[in-house]
C-alpha cells in the first residue's frame, strides 16, 4: 500500500521538485510531457523552479527556433511542448478538442460544418498567422449566418494549431496568433506516438496512477484498455482507499520522510490538476482558495512537498514584490525558507528591479 506521502514525494521526484535536475530545458519539457501554457511567463517559472541551470533566453530560443511550440493538447489546453511531442501526440487527442467545443459553439455555427470550417481556416492560417478572434471574423465572410466566434473556436477544435512568437516570449502581451503545425514545424522530426506511448510517458512524469487519474490528465477515455494491453510493462499498487495504481517498474518512489525543499509552483501548474483528484499535493480544505476563479489557477508555493500558500508578483515604481498568501499559518522556519526561495525568483523573473522583497499577507 503507498500512503499519501508515498504519492506525493512520487510526484515531486518525477516533476524535478525534490532536487533541482541538470536536465538541458528541452529535456525538462519532453520529461514533464509539457508545461501548461495559458500565459507566457508560466512555463518559464516552471522550468526555473525545476531546472539547476535556466534562463529565460533559454527557452526563448527553444520557441523562436520552434523547437518548442504553444499548442492545445492534454484536455484541450494549452501546453508548451516539445515540436516532436506536439507532432507524435495530436493526432491522439484530436478527439479531446473536439468534445471541449462547447454545445452552444455549435449550435451558433448555424449550418458550417466542423470539417469545413478547419478546411477553411487550414487555408486561411497557412498564408498568414491569425487570432483567433481575427481567423472567426475572416470565416464569417464565408458563414455570413454564423456566429464569428463560434467559428474560431471551431476552426481552434479541428485544426492543430500552434501560437507563433512574439507570443510565448516572456512578457508578451496580447492575443496570441496561429498557425498550423504542419505548416510551422514541418514533420517536427518525429514519428505518431500511440496511446500507449502517452500512458507511459504519463506514469514516467506523474505515476503512480489509477486509470481515472490517466483519464482526468489526458482527456482520452477507454485507458483501461490500454493497461491491460501494457500488460508485464507496468507494476501495480493500492493508495490508502484500496484504490488500484499502475506504474513504471524503474520509476522513482523516495521514501516519504524524504526532505521536501519549499518551492514555488507556476500558475497552472500540471501538479495540481493531473489526478482525479490533487491530494496527493493539496489539500480538499485549500481547493476552494486555489480554485477560486474558474480558469484560474494561481501560483502556489510548496512547503514539505503540499500547497500552503499562494503568491503573485507586482510591479510599482521599479520595485517588485513577491506576496505571499499563506493558507494558514506557517512555522517560522518554512517562512525563512520560503523568504529565501522567493528573494531567488524575484531575482529570475524581476532581474531589471531597483528593489526586491518577499511579504507575507497574513489571513488567519
Amino acid at each position: 500500500m503507498l500512503t499519501r506521502r508515498d504519492l506525493n514525494r512520487a510526484l515531486l521526484a518525477r516533476q524535478l521538485l525534490l532536487e533541482r535536475s541538470p536536465l538541458a530545458p528541452l529535456g525538462a519539457i519532453e520529461h514533464l510531457v509539457g508545461l501548461p501554457a495559458q500565459s507566457p511567463n508560466p512555463p518559464y517559472v516552471g522550468l526555473w523552479t525545476r531546472l539547476r541551470e535556466f534562463r529565460i533566453e533559454d527557452l526563448s530560443e527553444l520557441i523562436t527556433s520552434r523547437a518548442a511550440v504553444r499548442t492545445a493538447l492534454m484536455q484541450a489546453t494549452p501546453q508548451l511542448v516539445s515540436a516532436r511531442d506536439a507532432v507524435a501526440f495530436r493526432p491522439l487527442l484530436e478527439g479531446v478538442q473536439e468534445r471541449h467545443l462547447a454545445a452552444a459553439s455549435r449550435e451558433r455555427l448555424r449550418g458550417a460544418g466542423l470539417g469545413q470550417v478547419a478546411a477553411a481556416a487550414r487555408e486561411l492560417v497557412e498564408e498568414r498567422p491569425y487570432t483567433v478572434k481575427e481567423l472567426g471574423a475572416a470565416l464569417a465572410g464565408r458563414w455570413p449566418d454564423a456566429d464569428p466566434v463560434a467559428l474560431g473556436a471551431a476552426a481552434r477544435a479541428g485544426l492543430p494549431l500552434v501560437q507563433v512568437p512574439p507570443h510565448g516570449l516572456w512578457g508578451a502581451l496580447g492575443q496570441p496568433a496561429y498557425t498550423t503545425s504542419g505548416h510551422w514545424l514541418g514533420d517536427g522530426g518525429g514519428q505518431r506516438a500511440t496511446v500507449d506511448d502517452l500512458v507511459l510517458r504519463y506514469l514516467a512524469a506523474f505515476g503512480p496512477a489509477t486509470i481515472r487519474d490517466m483519464q482526468a490528465w489526458s482527456g482520452l477515455g477507454g485507458l483501461g484498455e490500454v493497461v491491460d494491453r501494457l500488460g508485464d510493462r507496468l507494476v501495480f499498487d493500492r493508495d490508502e482507499q484500496g484504490a488500484e495504481l499502475f506504474d513504471l517498474p524503474d520509476a522513482p518512489l523516495p521514501h516519504p520522510d524524504t526532505p521536501a525543499p519549499a518551492r514555488y509552483l507556476a500558475e497552472f501548474d500540471a501538479t495540481l490538476d493531473a489526478y482525479d483528484d490533487s491530494l496527493r499535493i493539496m489539500d480538499d480544505r485549500d481547493r476552494r482558495d486555489v480554485f477560486a476563479v474558474p480558469g484560474v489557477v494561481p501560483g502556489t508555493a510548496l512547503v514539505d512537498g503540499f500547497v500552503q500558500a499562494i503568491w503573485s508578483i507586482t510591479r510599482k515604481k521599479g520595485v517588485a514584490t513577491l506576496v505571499v498568501r499563506p493558507l494558514f499559518q506557517i512555522p517560522t522556519r518554512d517562512v525563512q525558507e520560503l523568504t529565501e526561495e522567493g528573494e531567488r525568483l524575484l531575482a529570475f523573473a524581476a532581474p531589471d528591479a531597483t528593489r526586491r522583497e518577499v511579504r507575507f499577507n497574513s489571513r488567519w
